[in-house]
């Protein structure tokens, strides 16, 4: 009863607004600078004060009669308004009507008060928006995530470490594409709808295009249509776009998400890790403003020196099993040894996975190269010249977990059809996220792919790099309907 009660005495106040003949939602705006700017060169402002605008959102109204001081925040900052009886036309109507929440533009001159704040003392007041909904006064801070993330633009409004988060986002992609960019790597987009979904073990969303009267996949990666283009004569290309797995929820997995790929011919995985780390340490420095992050009571230093990892190795190191040369039925036991959940009918690359991702993943905290795995794990990968049970891969590992991946590509398309008519395999058997063989691909192959280093990274290292799971770095993440 109290909300409606609020809501209807917010409504009144639109009304009487109107009736004055005061448009609440105007098309115009002026404004001279950002709050942020005005605080910062306010020194210099109030030695020859002129007349400026500046906007923002109330955040707070204190009225001491015949002066209001009205607190009002934009993205930049937070200032204080001083509007007097005697200066500011309608000041009575204004006193009747602004609220909280209101968006306003205020017209005047820089002040100090007397308890030294910078202020802005009005001499012409406009309202911008009125609101309608109260901001809810203990929403900073609130600790119901569903809430939280159904109503982010509130969570925004009221927390400013909320709306740094998405300035830090921005920064890092921005960032990431200028590094690219700087290295002659060309933007290039491709198409999101696939007739045969590929580049990654995942499961594909499904829909029907209308107009064609087809079904198509969504995108679960961005590496085939690439390196089509490298088969086209491009030698250096990169997408940051959108991508769709039909999986898991939980701290580092979504849906939908934003990937970057970028492909580079003439070059292989050994180039590629000297310009991931560079890049990396580029784009962190930008993003966070240091190399040293904190996780778990430690810190993670981003500019030292990254160890480079054998994936078979420290396999081996943390379960006595040599993956190159055990049986099936011995990674079975290990498995059920560790309690690892999989199907009747796995292959043997996903048990290998299940079993690294239980025993070794955990323990890379630090930044590294895991370099090498069998190549029953990672069908779109050359073989390593000197051990071609392997191949040329790399993931950058930190925090116990893949923050990136790249390779020396496959170009042989004998190879690659026989990788591909192995994961078939598993799919018959029930792997639904086992690799599809796709034939315009070996086509494209079979005009000839040159030597290429891809690689591939997502929103979820910038979500890791600040600590936060992942759907919580998204604006509005997908959530499942609330019960009427």
């Amino acid at each position: 009863m109290l909300l409606e009660k609020i809501l209807e005495e917010r409504r009144k106040k639109l009304e009487l607004l109107q009736r004055e003949h005061c448009d609440p939602y105007p098309v115009s705006t002026k404004r001279s600078m950002h709050i942020g700017a005005f605080v910062t060169s306010f020194s210099s402002l109030i030695k020859k004060p002129t007349s400026l605008y500046l906007v923002g959102r109330v955040r707070s109204i204190r009225d001491q009669g015949k002066i209001l001081f009205v607190s009002c925040e934009d993205m930049s900052g937070r200032v204080q308004f001083v509007l007097k009886k005697d200066t500011v036309l309608s000041f009575d109507l204004i006193k009747k009507t602004l609220e909280v929440g209101d968006i306003i533009q205020g017209g005047g001159i820089p002040i100090k008060t007397k308890t030294g704040e910078k202020s802005l003392l009005l001499k012409k007041f406009t309202l911008l928006t009125k609101s309608l909904q109260p901001l809810p006064t203990d929403f900073y801070g609130l600790e119901d995530i569903e809430l939280r993330l159904r109503k982010r633009y509130i969570d925004t409004i009221l927390n400013p470490l909320e709306r740094d988060l998405f300035v830090k986002k921005s920064i890092f992609w921005k960032t990431m594409r200028e590094f690219l960019e700087a290295s002659d790597f060309m933007s290039v987009e491709t198409p999101v709808f696939e007739v045969t979904p590929g580049g990654a073990e995942a499961e594909p969303f499904v829909t029907h295009h209308n107009a064609l009267d087809e079904d198509f996949y969504l995108r679960i990666s961005l590496e085939i249509a690439l390196k089509k283009m490298i088969v086209g004569g491009f030698e250096k290309i990169y997408e940051i776009g959108r991508i769709f797995r039909n999986e898991g929820i939980d701290a580092e997995h979504l849906q939908d998400y934003t990937q970057l790929e970028f492909y580079w011919a003439y070059a292989d995985y050994r180039d590629l890790m000297k310009f991931v780390k560079k890049m990396y340490q580029t784009v962190i420095k930008k993003t966070f403003g240091t190399l040293i992050l904190p996780y778990n009571g430690t810190k993670i230093n981003w500019g030292g020196a990254w160890e480079i990892v054998d994936y078979c190795k420290i396999f081996q190191k943390h379960n006595k099993l040599d993956i190159l040369s055990c049986s099936d039925d011995a990674l079975r036991a290990r498995a059920k040894e560790l309690e690892i959940r999989f199907e009747k009918n796995v292959g043997r690359g996903r048990l290998i996975d299940l079993i690294y991702k239980k025993t070794v993943r955990p323990l890379l905290i630090h930044p590294s190269f895991l370099i090498n795995p069998p190549v029953t794990i990672e069908p779109l990968a050359k073989r390593s010249p000197q051990d071609p049970r392997v191949v040329e891969r790399f993931q950058v590992m930190a925090y116990g977990t893949e923050l990136g991946k790249g390779f020396s590509e496959l170009n042989d398309p004998i190879d690659q059809r026989e990788r591909f008519e192995e994961q078939m395999k598993l799919r018959e058997k029930g792997d639904v996220e086992a690799q599809i063989l796709d034939e315009d691909f070996l086509e494209a192959l079979e005009y000839g792919m040159p030597p290429t280093a891809g690689f591939g990274t997502s929103e979820r290292l910038f979500s890791v790099l600040a600590q936060r799971p992942i759907r919580e770095t998204i604006f509005s993440p997908p959530m499942k309907r609330r019960k009427k």
